[in-house]
C-alpha cells in the first residue's frame, strides 16, 4: 500500500525539537520498514517550504531559502515524489464542490485530489479531523503505526 505524507509529518521529521518528532519518524521508519510506499507531491513542498522559511516568531522553522531547497530535495530523495498533472486540477474543483470545501481547507482538498489521481488511498497525518469528510480515503494518524 502507498501513503500520501501529510505536510506536518514531514515538517514533524524536519524539527528535532517538537514534541511530534519521535511520533513523525517512527511512523515513517516503521512504514518504510513495513514495505510500504511514502509518497509527497508539489503540494507537499509548497507548504513545507512556506512553514520551513517562516520566522520562527511566526509560527515557522525559521530556515533560509538555501537550507529549504536542501532539505526538499532530501525529500525528494527519501520519499516517492509523485508529480502534478492537469488531471489534478480536475479532480480538485470537483471534490471542493462535492465537500463545499472553502477557505484554508482548499489546500487539503489539492492533496485529496492528488492522492485520487494517483491512486492513493491513505494519508498519513497528525490532522485526522482535516480529511474525514473525504470517503475516498482513509486518513492515518502516526501515533496509530505500531511495529
Amino acid at each position: 500500500m502507498a501513503y500520501l505524507l501529510d505536510t506536518n509529518v514531514l515538517l514533524r521529521s524536519a524539527d528535532p525539537n517538537h514534541p511530534m518528532y519521535n511520533s513523525a519518524t517512527n511512523a515513517t521508519s516503521l512504514l518504510r520498514n513495513q514495505g510500504e510506499t511514502l509518497c509527497i507531491v508539489p503540494q507537499n513542498l509548497i507548504e513545507f517550504w512556506n512553514v520551513y522559511t517562516r520566522p520562527a516568531n511566526k509560527n515557522g522553522l525559521g530556515h533560509t531559502a538555501s537550507e529549504a531547497s536542501e532539505e526538499i530535495r532530501r525529500l525528494k530523495a527519501f520519499f516517492t515524489f509523485l508529480t502534478d498533472t492537469a488531471s489534478i486540477y480536475n479532480e480538485w474543483e470537483r471534490l471542493a464542490m462535492q465537500y463545499q470545501v472553502k477557505g484554508v481547507n482548499v489546500h487539503d482538498a489539492r492533496l485529496v485530489a492528488a492522492m485520487l489521481v494517483h491512486g492513493l488511498t491513505h494519508i498519513l497525518t497528525f490532522n485526522i479531523s482535516d480529511f474525514a469528510r473525504y470517503s475516498e480515503i482513509i486518513a492515518v494518524n502516526p501515533t496509530a503505526i505500531a511495529p
